[in-house]
């Protein structure tokens, strides 16, 4: 009797441990990642504005302000998305990639697809959770809501038209048209994929938007662009 309480109370022991180390890993990665990683990307914005000068922007009056972006390293950061429904100081940086250390590092941009305000897919991906959660809330875009996806060349504007939940497979939504899988493309979309929901990985919910308007940067960006909604989430 005595070595089966031993053996409870042992039991006992280890699963409170095990209960409070599973604690510590879930505020770990629920909270400090979000801590860090929005340290770090803040960094990374800061280096991409620092590197956005005036030596690289197009001629006044220039006829072609689209970014000439044909290639970027792996992993490295290129643009800066800001999203006035997600408030005032949203700004998230874009990153070539989209394996798992890219996305705890901002934006991804899935390869092979289009660059900003180029005609075809500029798609993206982002977390909805941890490790600063770009996406978190991306179900809360509302149609005509403006994205400003800035390069070092110009502001390239975006209103979202729709959003689709599909399963990880139905990888057709970043397609040149998207979900149009074949068809040559003829305007310039934006899509952007989290998991879903929250703290799953089950299904994709996708925001899908159309190009505006592309502005050299030497014109500067109409402050009704960063107009913040009403009802904003930031």
């Amino acid at each position: 009797m005595r070595a089966w309480r031993w053996g409870v109370r042992t039991l006992g022991e280890l699963l409170i441990t095990l209960g409070l180390l599973l604690l510590l890993f879930v505020s770990w990665q629920l909270w400090w990642t979000d801590v860090t990683a929005n340290r770090e990307q803040a960094a990374t914005i800061q280096a991409l504005e620092r590197g956005f000068s005036p030596a690289g922007l197009p001629e006044r009056g220039a006829k072609d302000p689209v970014a000439t972006l044909t290639k970027v390293p792996f992993g490295e950061a290129f643009a800066i998305m800001r999203i006035p429904r997600f408030g005032a100081d949203y700004a998230r940086p874009v990153l070539q990639g989209t394996d798992q250390e890219t996305l705890t590092k901002g934006i991804a941009h899935y390869p092979g697809t289009a660059f900003p305000g180029q005609v075809g897919n500029f798609a993206v991906a982002g977390h909805r959770t941890t490790y600063g959660k770009p996406f978190s809330n991306v179900d809360l875009l509302q149609k005509g809501d403006i994205i400003v996806v800035e390069t070092k060349a110009s502001y390239v504007v975006y209103a979202v038209d729709r959003h689709v939940i599909v399963t990880p497979d139905q990888v057709e939504v970043i397609a040149p048209v998207p979900q149009h899988p074949g068809v040559h493309p003829k305007q310039a979309w934006l899509t952007m994929t989290a998991c879903h929901p929250r703290y799953s990985a089950n299904q994709r919910y996708v925001v899908f938007a159309r190009l505006l308007r592309s502005i050299p940067r030497s014109q500067g960006l109409p402050a009704s662009f960063m107009a913040v909604p009403a009802g904003a989430v930031g």
